[in-house]
């Protein structure tokens, strides 16, 4: 049985799972939402944690308006540095990700965008221009269902400790291409680590999610390195558990917006040397408590 939850008069969404994931219908992304779309499909992020919308051949400027409906956007500070994430000729808010034989691009780690920000992202709403023939889904791990799922005595270890965020993995990219030296310097000194609650608490619905992700957290606060590593290391892995998974397939015109309060995502990296072009943007957000 088909569970179908109508939530206006045309926009419903269709769960992919009993919690995580739902393809929305019922909306013409081409047109200008009133605020009882916008606040529905609100809504349903925080429920479902990322959206999914089919055959929507939105323009840029149409993929802008939409994602500033829910809040300013934000301009990523580093990728535009890194050899694959060029803007040439696009707004500075949308980033390009683009992979093909020659250069090959994804984020096959799971992770919670830049949670090195003192201020992490609220979500990102990412659509499909072309995708790979085979190959090039994402997943989504729900990051509440895997707090959880915890037992009892690591949810009472980490109830209060702090993790330290940092954006190495894009520093070694820019080491890696001449003359970047200066900047990486200037990068540093304008986003230093960030210190962020392991166990946060969603500002909208109030419930609580593991926040550390392999490639940007380093330690935990207050711990050694060899006690921080072996907690990371577990709480990491809760992101493979398939039960709190859902898994995309890409065509063009397919959209996913989904909640990074909530949730990890994983870019599969089986479709080389397929041609894959998406673009993105990002809802600015608030700091994590």
């Amino acid at each position: 049985m088909v569970m179908l939850n109508v939530v206006a008069d045309k926009l419903q969404f269709e769960p992919m799972t009993v919690r995580l994931g739902a393809v929305v219908s019922g909306v013409d992304l081409r047109e200008t939402l009133d605020q009882e779309i916008v606040d529905q499909i609100s809504d349903a992020l925080v429920k479902y944690k990322v959206l999914f919308f089919r055959n929507q051949d939105i323009t840029r400027a149409q993929h802008l308006a939409f994602g500033r409906r829910f809040g300013e956007l934000e301009i990523h500070p580093l990728t535009q540095h890194k050899e694959g994430f060029k803007t040439q000729n696009v707004d500075p808010e949308i980033m390009v990700v683009e992979s093909t034989a020659k250069s090959q691009i994804t984020a096959d780690e799971w992770h919670s965008d830049v949670t090195w920000r003192k201020d992490p992202s609220l979500g990102s709403i990412l659509r499909c221009i072309i995708s790979p023939r085979v190959g090039g889904d994402t997943l989504w791990a729900d990051m509440e269902a895997a707090y959880e799922g915890l037992d009892d005595d690591t949810k009472a270890e980490i109830e209060d400790l702090t993790a330290m965020h940092d954006w190495k993995p894009f520093r070694q990219a820019m080491y890696a291409q001449p003359g970047t030296e200066e900047l990486v310097k200037e990068l540093k000194a304008k986003f230093p680590p960030s210190e962020h609650p392991i166990v946060r608490t969603h500002p909208v619905s109030g419930r609580k999610a593991l926040y550390v992700n392999n490639p940007f957290t380093t330690n935990i606060k207050g711990k050694t390195r060899e006690e921080s590593m072996k907690l990371l290391t577990k709480l990491y892995r809760t992101a493979s558990t398939p039960d709190y998974q859902v898994r995309f397939r890409w065509e063009p015109g397919s959209i996913a917006f989904w909640d990074n309060r909530s949730t990890q995502h994983y870019a599969v990296g089986d479709f080389f040397p397929e041609h894959r072009l998406l673009e993105r943007v990002t809802v600015a957000g608030d700091r994590p408590f």
